[in-house]
C-alpha cells in the first residue's frame, strides 16, 4: 500500500508530530515550531526558504524543467485547551494542545518535502510548500501570506486535514463548497440597572438577552430557506455582578455558519434586527457588530476529479468518501483567490481515537501518517510530470 521511500521515512514523520505535539504554540505565536521546521528542512538539500511572516515558513522546490507551479499548505498552530491525554509526549506547554491535528498536517508535509526533494531532476515545475501559522484565529495566517505575495504564479493549491469523523486511511472528498463561511456577532443589550428588588424602576438586560437568544434560534427555521445548511449560535453571555443586582448591560456572542453569499450577507441585518426590536419593546437598546472571518473552501471540479482518480489508483476505490459539507470553517479559502484550489479530509478516527477535535482529550491515529505522506508525494509528482 505504502512505497518504500514512504515506509522509510514514516519513523521520522512520527517523531516529528510527537516532537511537535509535545510542544504546541497558538496562532501567530508559532517561533519555536517554524524553527524546528527550518532546521529540519536546512537537512533537505535543493530548496529555498522563504519566512515572509513573523512566524510559519515556506519551501520552494524547483524541477529540472518547465511546468506549472502548485502549493501545498500544512498549518502549524494549536489552539488554547489544556490536554487531558495519558500520551508519553503530551503537551509539556500549559494551557494549549494540538487538539486539532495540526501537527500531523505539519510532519505529512515535511515527510513529503523531504522525499520530493529526493529526486527534484524528475519534476516539471515548481511546488511551494507553505507551513502556514495561525489557522485557529481569524484573520488568519492563510490571508497574510497571500497578501505578502505567496500564492503569486500559483496555478494550483492544494490542503489537507485530517479528521476523527472518518475511519483511518479513508478520504472525505466533495466538489464545490467543501467547509462554511464562518462569521462573528457581538450584541451588547443595553438597559438600566437597579436593585433586585425594585425590578419596575430598572430595565432588565439579563431578559431582553433571553429573548433575544431564544429569537435568534428562529432565524435557520424561518429565515432561511429548508433546504439551505446554516447555523446561527450563541456561544458566549455575560453579565451582572452580584446576585441582587440588575445589571446594566449584557453581552452576547456568537457564530454563524453558511454556505451561499446570499445568506451570508443577509444574516447580520436579520440578527440586528430582531435584536433591536426585542430590545425596543422592553425598552433598552443595543449595540451591534458583525465580523466576517474565513470563506468556504471551494474545490475545484476539474482538481477534485484528478486528485479523486490519484487516491483510488493508490488506496482503492473504497477509500474515496463522498462526503456533506462541513460546517467548521478553514482559511484555506483566502489560498483560492487566484488560483483553483482542493481540499481533502483525510481519516484518522480508527484504534480508538473517537474524541472530536478541539477537545482536550482528542486522540489522532497515527496510521493517518503513512497515507497522508503517499497521498502528497503521489499528488506533487503528477501535478509536475
Amino acid at each position: 500500500m505504502f512505497s518504500e521511500e514512504v515506509k522509510s521515512i514514516l519513523p521520522s514523520c512520527i517523531e516529528w508530530r510527537r516532537t511537535l505535539h509535545m510542544y504546541p504554540e497558538l496562532s501567530f505565536e508559532e517561533e519555536r515550531t517554524t524553527d524546528f521546521l527550518i532546521e529540519k528542512m536546512k537537512e533537505i538539500p535543493g530548496i529555498r526558504m522563504e519566512k515572509p511572516c513573523k512566524t510559519g515558513v515556506v519551501a520552494i522546490l524547483k524541477g529540472s524543467g518547465t511546468g506549472r507551479t502548485i502549493a501545498l499548505r500544512a498549518d502549524i498552530d494549536a489552539l488554547p485547551i489544556e490536554e487531558k491525554t495519558d500520551l508519553q509526549f503530551a503537551s509539556k506547554t500549559s494551557g494549549v494542545m494540538h487538539a486539532c491535528g495540526h501537527d500531523g498536517h505539519t510532519a505529512m508535509q515535511l515527510a513529503a518535502l523531504s522525499i520530493l526533494a529526493g529526486n527534484r531532476d524528475k519534476l516539471k515545475g515548481e511546488a511551494r510548500f507553505i507551513f502556514q501559522h495561525a489557522e485557529e484565529l481569524p484573520p488568519g495566517g492563510a490571508a497574510e501570506l497571500e497578501e505578502k505575495g505567496v500564492m503569486k504564479g500559483v496555478d494550483e493549491v492544494y490542503g489537507l486535514h485530517l479528521s476523527s469523523l472518518f475511519p483511518t486511511g479513508a478520504f472525505g472528498v466533495r466538489a464545490g463548497a467543501l467547509t462554511s463561511a464562518t462569521d462573528r456577532f457581538d450584541i451588547k443589550v443595553i438597559g438600566k440597572g437597579g436593585h433586585s428588588a425594585y425590578p419596575e424602576s430598572c430595565v432588565d438586560p439579563v431578559v431582553i438577552a433571553a429573548e433575544i437568544i431564544s429569537a435568534l434560534q428562529t432565524i435557520v427555521s424561518r429565515s432561511i430557506k429548508a433546504v439551505e445548511p446554516a447555523v446561527v449560535s450563541v456561544c458566549m453571555i455575560n453579565g451582572g455582578s452580584a446576585y441582587n443586582i440588575i445589571p446594566g448591560t449584557v453581552t452576547i456572542t456568537g457564530s454563524t455558519r453558511t454556505f451561499s453569499k446570499e445568506t451570508r450577507n443577509k444574516l447580520p441585518e436579520t440578527i440586528r434586527r430582531i435584536s433591536e426590536s426585542i430590545a425596543a419593546a422592553h425598552g433598552g437598546s443595543i449595540e451591534f457588530s458583525f465580523s466576517y472571518g474565513y470563506a468556504s473552501v471551494m474545490n475545484d471540479k476539474a482538481l477534485t476529479a484528478n486528485s479523486r482518480k490519484l487516491i483510488e489508483e493508490a488506496f482503492g476505490k473504497d477509500a474515496v468518501l463522498d462526503i456533506d459539507p462541513l460546517m467548521p470553517g478553514e482559511d484555506f479559502s483566502a489560498l483560492e483567490k487566484d488560483c483553483p484550489g482542493f481540499f481533502v479530509e483525510l481519516g484518522a478516527g480508527s484504534n480508538g481515537c473517537t474524541f472530536p477535535h478541539h477537545n482536550s482529550r482528542y486522540l489522532m491515529d497515527e496510521d493517518a501518517l503513512g497515507y497522508g505522506i503517499e497521498y502528497l508525494v503521489r499528488l506533487v509528482r503528477n501535478r509536475l510530470s
